[in-house]
């Protein structure tokens, strides 16, 4: 790095034009510059590589050994820089065979990412996905590092200094199963409290949630008798027994027959779901179109 930052790049294009020609004129001429100008590069090349490079001959100029070791590999360089500077092409779904990888909570895998695979399998059929679990504390350094391209999570967890981009705003609900005997109106502040409750804790094994802190601000508190790591299998379980549970509304929009909601008597705050993502992806096509496919499906 310290010898490419002594070197003006351009000198490589006259280097290889000088070896190539083998003349200054004709160099000058397939650079559109100067005879004068190619000389005075000439001069510094040589500075440089602390080599003549280029010797008078018979019939113009002759390499140097150095300089004929070094024209290989500084056509490749060149190659490979030309290649850079090309401008992005479009990204073409149908034909692009891409692995995404994404990281979600199970919630946020049924709100989000349900919704949206359908028109993603249609469009980019070559493509793949790999869904992982959503740590929050993770995710900055999973999105940096590539083990991740894109992360869902509440806007407050979402990690700092990275792009994101609001979804949808959430809030909770009270469900149960539909013929549950202590569900069949709106209840009271006192029969919810007097119900069984399933919370989700997904570090494992928690029976606190803010509904409970709320309570305990009025002078009340619940019954929590199940806790579970995952929100998917809540649903299953209130179709099953006279449990109930507070869940994000989203959740229940196709969620088993036999399940019906109340708003709450007691108020959970609501949240913002949000798609986050690192800086080094953010212009890149694919992952512009993956936004934006995510996006319209919700």
């Amino acid at each position: 790095m310290d010898n490419l930052r002594k070197l003006d790049l351009n000198l490589l294009l006259t280097l290889n034009a000088l070896l190539v020609e083998r003349n200054v004129t004709r160099a000058a001429s397939r650079l559109n510059l100067s005879q004068p100008s190619v000389s005075v590069q000439l001069g510094k090349l040589r500075d440089a590589f602390d080599d003549p490079l280029l010797l008078p001959g018979p019939r113009g100029m002759l390499p140097t050994a150095r300089a004929l070791e070094l024209l290989a590999p500084l056509q490749a360089v060149l190659a490979q820089l030309e290649q850079v500077l090309l401008p992005v092409a479009a990204f073409e779904p149908a034909q692009a065979q891409v692995e995404w990888k994404l990281a979600a909570a199970d919630a946020a895998e049924y709100a989000i990412l349900l919704p949206m695979l359908p028109a993603l399998r249609a469009q980019a059929p070559l493509s793949r996905m790999a869904v992982h679990e959503a740590v929050p504390a993770r995710m900055a350094q999973q999105l940096e590092n590539g083990q991740i391209d894109l992360g869902f999570v509440a806007q407050e967890e979402a990690p700092a200094g990275l792009r994101h981009r609001l979804l949808f705003r959430e809030h909770y609900v009270l469900a149960g199963r539909h013929d549950h005997p202590l569900l069949q109106a709106p209840p009271s502040l006192e029969q919810f409290c007097a119900l069984e409750f399933i919370v989700v804790s997904t570090n494992g094994g928690g029976y606190r949630t803010a509904v409970d802190v709320t309570l305990e601000q009025l002078g009340l508190s619940r019954k929590v008798v199940l806790s579970v790591p995952h929100f998917l299998i809540v649903p299953h379980l209130l179709a099953a027994s006279d449990m109930v549970a507070m869940l994000p509304s989203r959740l229940l929009k196709n969620a088993l027959g036999g399940l019906r909601t109340w708003e709450p008597p007691v108020t959970m705050p609501d949240y913002d779901m949000a798609m986050v993502w690192h800086e080094r992806m953010h212009l890149d096509p694919a992952h512009r179109w993956l936004r934006e496919q995510i996006a319209a499906q919700l």
